[in-house]
């Protein structure tokens, strides 16, 4: 495989297992017991985060697809 190719694969996997991690201790978060918010809270937060993987799922789509212009 080639370098860029292995480079990305090593850092992809590290950041997504990053990621994941830090997803599930948000999840921790919804513990009543340890913790108080409100509905509001957690739209901001789901709000938040899906806007940021969209916004990342487009730089991944527009490096692929790119659009050509006609009249």
């Amino acid at each position: 495989m080639s370098e860029k190719r292995e480079r990305f694969k090593s850092l992809a996997e590290k950041r997504v297992e990053r990621v994941l991690k830090q997803i599930r201790l948000i999840g921790n978060l919804a513990n009543r017991n340890h913790y108080d918010y409100t509905p509001e809270d957690v739209s901001k937060i789901i709000s938040a985060i899906e806007q940021e993987f969209k916004a990342t799922k487009a730089r991944f789509n527009s490096s692929r697809e790119k659009k050509s212009f006609k009249l």
